[in-house]
This record gives C-alpha cells, structure tokens and sequence, in this order.
C-alpha cells in the first residue's frame, strides 16, 4: 500500500533518528525493482529503508515502516486514540498491579497513564508498568505524544518502570528508555533472529516474568 504524504515524512523522521550515518552513506543507487521496495515511496525514504537493512536483515526496513505507520495512525488521529484509550482503560480493575505494554500498546499505556485518565479506583494498585519492543525511543514518537525533545518520559505516583528490549529488535532502533529517563529500568534481553520483536517471545523472558511475579505479591 502506498503511503500518504503524511505519513511518508512522518516514517523518514524516525528512520533517521535510527539509521546509522555510515550505513546510510553506504547505500548505493540501486534499481527498486531489484530490492523488491514500493516503486512508490519517495526515493528519500527509500534509501533509509535500505540503509536500515543494512543493520537489521530479513526485511526490517519495511517491517519498520510498516509499525511506524500503525503508530502515527494513534498518534495523529485523536478521535482513534481516544476510542483506543478508553477500551485500553475499561481492562483495569481494581486488582490490577502490573501492565504490560507491547510495541505501540506500549506508547498506549504510557499515553494513557500520563494522561490520568483511568478511574482512581483502578489504577490505585498499579505498582508495575512493564514496556517490551517499546518505540518509545524514538523522538518522533515521543514528539507526537506532545513531548518536546529532552523532555522524559514521566508516570504518576510511584508506578515502577520496567522495560524490556532486544538489541536486534528493528521496531526500537535496537534501543532501551534509560536514555529517555533516569526512573525508567532498562533490561537486554535477546529473543533470536527469527523474529526478535514477537510478543509472545519477549513474554517468555525472565526480565517479565520477574517483573510480574514482583508486582503480584
């Protein structure tokens, strides 16, 4: 599918706050049809996509912009967002201690909580938030939840912060949030080749499954 205007600079911003320099310098003129990209992206976007598999194989260029796409739809259509808030809302109870948030349910955790908008009732108990495969790293994601750049990333009360990321995972940059935070606990953990960005991997490591056990007791 071909990207709008919109969300063709809104991808290229944020592949260039993930892109290496040298890779990107690498990229040779090559014809598209060879690379299998959409003829119609903007020939721009294109060479970061090809730069960015440069460093992470196996389609993680497209895969990246593919995600990025889904966040910006969140991001940049407020009547969306609100809807998504509140369904993400009403699953609090009032024994809910620990969220565990995946790729853009991450940004829409985080969102949700910054906002105040879960009754006092529910979110009361929260004691853990655990982000995993989070695009939070990002400026551009970061911009479009309304922070200015620098500025971190904050939860109310003592919600403890715990995230999870794989360093070859190509929807984070390969990056944590402790650069974003100093509250924010960063754990490395390394899901495979395969497909390090999967939930249900990222569900199977120990970091999580501490993180849960901890805010149970």
């Amino acid at each position: 599918m071909p990207l709008s205007e919109e969300e063709a600079e809104f991808v290229a911003g944020a592949l260039e706050e993930v892109v290496h320099q040298e890779d990107l310098e690498r990229v040779e003129e090559l014809e598209l049809q060879t690379l299998g990209l959409p003829r119609l992206w903007p020939a721009h976007l294109t060479r970061l996509v090809m730069a960015y598999d440069r460093r992470f194989p196996r389609g993680g260029g497209k895969l990246f912009v593919s995600a990025m796409r889904e966040v910006r739809f969140y991001l940049y259509e407020p009547e969306l967002a609100a809807r998504v808030r509140a369904l993400v809302a009403e699953a609090f109870g009032e024994n809910t201690s620990v969220v565990v948030g995946h790729s853009l349910g991450s940004v829409i955790v985080y969102d949700l909580l910054r906002r105040g908008q879960i009754p006092p009732d529910r979110v009361s108990g929260v004691r853990t938030l655990v982000t995993c495969g989070s695009p939070l790293a990002i400026p551009s994601v970061r911009r479009g939840l309304g922070l200015t750049d620098g500025e971190p990333l904050k939860l109310p009360g003592d919600i403890e912060w715990v995230n999870v990321f794989d360093p070859g995972d190509f929807i984070t940059g390969g990056r944590g949030l402790k650069g974003t935070s100093p509250g924010i606990t960063d754990e490395k953990v390394h899901n495979g080749v395969v497909d390090p960005h999967k939930a249900l991997t990222y569900l199977r490591t120990a970091p999580i499954a501490h993180s849960i056990a901890g805010a149970v007791r």
